[in-house]
This record gives C-alpha cells, sequence and structure tokens, in this order.
C-alpha cells in the first residue's frame, strides 16, 4: 500500500480549497502585487463563504524532484473525482491509474486501497494532522493569518496568487489559478520544501448540492485489512 502521496495531496489540496473560505487582505510588500492579491482574495471569499459543499472532477499531476522530474513527460497523472462539505468533511475517489479513497468525515480519516484490500484510518484531531492543514480541515483558518498572499498575473485570467506560510511547514508555497471575475479556484500548486510539485485542476465544479453525510464514512468492505495508525509527528 502507498499512502503517503494520497494522504500529502489530499491535506494540501484541503488546505487550499478551504483557505479560500476565509480571504481578507493585507498592506505592505509589494503594492502593485499586494493590491492584486487583496482584489482577488476579496472575490475568493465573496465566492466561497456561500459555499456549503463542493463537488469536481480533478486531475492531480506531481512532479519530483527526487526522480528526476522537470518536463511533462516525467510528470505522473492522475485523475478522479473530490467533495467537500463544511465542516471538515471531503472524499477524494481516485479512479486512474489505479483506484484508492480518501475519506473524511472532519473526525476520522480512511485511505483505502482495493488492490492491497487494506484501509488505514487515522484520527483526523490527533497531532497527525498540524499546522495550517488541519485549521483548514477544520474550517478555522484565516488565509492571511496563516499566510503572506501575493498576486501574480494581475492583467491576465486567471490570477494567481501565492501563499507563503508565516510558520515553519513541510512545503515552501501554495499557488491559487483563480477567475479574475468571479473568485472561483480552477488549479491549485503544492511546491514543497524540496521543489516536488503537486498541481490539482478542477473541473466541472457544482455547489451547494447537500450530499449526504454517509458520502463521507467508509465502512471497510468484508476482507478488508483495517490498519490503526497512531498519531505522527
Amino acid at each position: 500500500m502507498k499512502p503517503s502521496p494520497f494522504l500529502v495531496s489530499f491535506l494540501l489540496a484541503t488546505a487550499i480549497v478551504a483557505a479560500a473560505t476565509a480571504a481578507s487582505a493585507e498592506p505592505g510588500g509589494d503594492p502593485v502585487a499586494a493590491d492584486c492579491g487583496e482584489a482577488t482574495a476579496r472575490r475568493v471569499q465573496a465566492r466561497y463563504d456561500q459555499v456549503r459543499d463542493l463537488s469536481a472532477d480533478f486531475v492531480q499531476t506531481t512532479r519530483s524532484v527526487a526522480l528526476g522530474g522537470g518536463g511533462a513527460s516525467d510528470a505522473q497523472e492522475v485523475r478522479g473525482r473530490v467533495h467537500f462539505a463544511k465542516p471538515g468533511r471531503m472524499r477524494w475517489e481516485y479512479r486512474s491509474p489505479e483506484p484508492s479513497l480518501v475519506v473524511s468525515d472532519g473526525g476520522t480519516l480512511w485511505i483505502y486501497d482495493p488492490v492491497a484490500k487494506e484501509v488505514q484510518v487515522l484520527t483526523v484531531e490527533a497531532g497527525f494532522l498540524s499546522g495550517a492543514a488541519i485549521q483548514f480541515l477544520l474550517g478555522e483558518g484565516k488565509i492571511l493569518e496563516t499566510f503572506r498572499v501575493t498576486g501574480k498575473g494581475c492583467e491576465g485570467d486567471p490570477v494567481t496568487l501565492l501563499l507563503h506560510p508565516r510558520e515553519p511547514a513541510t512545503y515552501e508555497r501554495l499557488e491559487l489559478a483563480v477567475e479574475a471575475a468571479s473568485g472561483e479556484i480552477r488549479e491549485t500548486e503544492v511546491i514543497d520544501l524540496f521543489g516536488n510539485r503537486t498541481r490539482v485542476v478542477f473541473e466541472g465544479m457544482s455547489t451547494n448540492q447537500n450530499p449526504p453525510a454517509t458520502l463521507f464514512r467508509f465502512e471497510p468492505p468484508e476482507g478488508v485489512r483495517v490498519l490503526e495508525l497512531a498519531p505522527g509527528p
């Protein structure tokens, strides 16, 4: 079973999308970039303040420095569908090239590998999920309290928001591609401390569909081995 890539991309993408639920503005730095970031962040806030739940297809692309990833031919791509619901509930359905599932009801996280017939289970409130990711996961994050935000490409569409964590983190920065007029997030990218990149593009997004609570729960099928994970550092 290979849970780490799924878990890392799950947490960081969650942080990015959920961060959009509480954006504001901050002075300082490059005035042009700051103004662009402020205006875009306000549009993002206005949109996502009204969102109770969100569903979309996604394409996730990972480029690893350790594996020599640099060009398109080196990218590892997976596809699937994701569902979010406030507070702290989500479901990542990885469909290709191999099926897997990451589900959280806000209190428990399940990572299911149907090929290996294993599911890993951990408690969300435990220290395993710490820092900005857990704050956003629980719906408590404030983007400009957690990140230094600047804008890039303000003359075009989409606008890119660059988010640098204020406190030590396991990644260097997060990037959001945001529709200039609507404030809708179309793409996210995580750059970790080693230069590895995980990009998630959202397609066919729908909001406020009131998905059932059962969508964010997981019952292991018969014959599946259940592994209870201890909190990590």
